[in-house]
């Protein structure tokens, strides 16, 4: 059995596009009870966020199970397959753990370190145990990634990583053209980059904060908390022209914003920072080669992120998450071989007692004391001829491979494999 991981988020599709898939609760808890009624999965649950929706599974065979649960995800968002198909993504297996450990922690998000995400992905392992979808396996994997996702935030400042990418984008924008003070600024999206642009500008005090987003529902939210006004999208050339710094992070398909567009609105050439926070980016690089406009995109930051505290932040988490990944793994590969190993020593156990019970019959005589002295001996025997290949297997069941030591272990020993399901199996069931 393998976990499966079939999504759509952010890094493989278009805000317009995530927009259009996003479940409610209904959905998420049906698109959870259909993938797990699905031939090869035995468990199933969704991580729904609005920029992400993933099915992560326990199945038994990779390619049936790949196709089921893309084509859920296409059906249960009312999409065709030709616009939904070239934007999933799969994790299989080892992958699917370190991609889920990646969420948890917060390096998958949109807003690098946002604390959200670690209380949506405890409310998918709830309402997978809810539901019953959720057995050992998911459970024990989400269970582990919660976890990593509190120790990443616990032993590292994370969560301040997003917050240092405006700060230090409208660093170099003061640097351009002045202060955010006095200033009207103009925030290109609603999700939670442009939410946390939102927040931080409103706090420089500017003279005006616009919001402009496809989506109306989004920017009431942020009209509502951070009295900022709302813009609409059809009318964005126009907020543009009225903007002394404009900032964007909407993860559309194409550019929103283009030089012609500048040229047409902004003839006077009036200073003009442009600050694009978006991946694919939302503004046409040749914007900058504009007079009076400056432009920063994410790649003019990399470089100051990466000697700054909040660079060194994201290393140390991925080193982490690189830690437990490898620490699961180890565990899971280890905890698969235990069975073989458990129903090996159950075998050497049946032997001795079946040659004891021989010896004991053929020589009616032997006195107690040199039974016991004589089961001791063989036993001990057994013990030792089997102490170094049990050893053996659980070292080798860390190493990456194709090879299954546990599966040579019990063919080697000509091992009943319902002896070693039987390890497994829970107490009471037949």
């Amino acid at each position: 059995m393998s976990v499966l991981v079939v999504g759509i988020s952010h890094n493989s599709a278009p805000v317009s596009l995530l927009e259009r898939v996003a479940l409610d609760a209904d959905g998420v808890s049906k698109l959870i009870h259909d993938a797990s009624a699905s031939e090869h999965v035995t468990e199933a649950t969704v991580i729904s966020t609005c920029n992400r929706v993933e099915i992560y599974t326990e199945v038994d065979r990779f390619h049936g199970s790949v196709e089921e649960l893309s084509r859920l995800l296409v059906e249960h968002a009312g999409e065709s397959t030709e616009s939904m198909l070239p934007h999933l993504y799969v994790h299989y297996d080892d992958g699917a753990v370190s991609h889920l450990f990646q969420v948890a922690a917060g390096l998958d998000s949109m807003a690098v370190g946002e604390a959200q995400i670690l209380g949506q992905t405890r409310e998918a392992l709830r309402l997978g145990q809810e539901m019953g979808t959720v057995g050992s396996a998911l459970n024990l994997l989400f269970q582990q990634a919660l976890r990593v996702g509190k120790r990443s935030r616990a032993e590292t400042d994370i969560d301040r990583v997003a917050p240092s990418l405006v700060s230090a984008a409208l660093e170099r924008s003061e640097a351009a053209i002045g202060p955010v003070a006095g200033k009207r600024v103009l925030v290109v999206g609603a999700g939670a980059m442009a939410g946390l642009a939102t927040a931080t500008v409103s706090r420089l005090e500017p003279a005006e904060v616009t919001v402009v987003n496809r989506t109306v529902g989004r920017v009431e939210r942020l009209v509502t908390e951070y009295g900022v006004r709302a813009g609409a999208m059809g009318d964005l050339a126009v907020e543009i022209a009225r903007a002394d710094i404009l900032i964007s992070c909407t993860g559309a398909t194409g550019v929103l914003v283009t030089r012609d567009m500048l040229l047409t609105t902004r003839p006077d050439a009036r200073p003009l920072s442009v600050i694009d926070l978006a991946l694919p980016h939302d503004v046409e690089p040749a914007v900058g080669d504009l007079p009076g406009v400056t432009l920063i995109g994410l790649a003019d930051l990399a470089e100051v992120l990466q000697d700054s505290d909040a660079g060194r932040e994201v290393s140390d988490v991925r080193s982490i998450v690189t830690q437990e990944v490898t620490a699961f793994l180890a565990a899971r590969r280890q905890a698969q071989v235990t069975p073989t190993v458990v129903a090996l020593r159950s075998m050497a156990t049946s032997v001795v007692d079946a040659e004891m019970s021989r010896l004991v019959g053929r020589l009616p005589d032997l006195d107690e004391s040199a039974r016991l002295e004589i089961l001791h001996t063989v036993r001990r025997v057994a013990d030792k001829l089997l102490h170094e290949p049990t050893v053996r297997v659980k070292e080798l069941s860390n190493e990456q491979g194709a090879v299954s030591y546990a599966a040579a272990l019990a063919e080697l020993f000509a091992l009943d494999p319902e002896a070693v399901v039987a390890v497994t199996r829970p107490e009471g069931l037949t």
